[in-house]
């Protein structure tokens, strides 16, 4: 797969991993979508440190744990022995 068709499919995937997030609870239909958007969010940002990574774009790692630091949070949240 080409750089450009990955960055593609990337984007795409992360669009619909943070609509996954949202929408569930906004409209209040099937909100177990909620932490399994988070969980796929979760393995994405993990791709992503990796790529980071070996591109040595070492700042860039830094938002990555922020924001799979996030998504962790709304997976223990959701999933978790005390889910809210």
């Amino acid at each position: 797969m080409e750089l450009i068709g990955a960055l593609e499919v990337l984007a795409v995937l992360a669009v619909l991993a943070v609509l996954g997030l949202i929408l569930p609870s906004l409209v209040d239909v099937a909100e177990i979508l909620t932490p399994v958007a988070a969980t796929g969010l979760v393995a994405l940002v993990i791709g992503a440190a990796v790529a980071h990574g070996r591109r040595k774009e070492f700042q860039m790692i830094t938002i990555n744990v922020v924001l799979l630091t996030l998504a962790a949070v709304v997976v223990r949240g959701r999933f978790g022995p005390h889910a809210f």
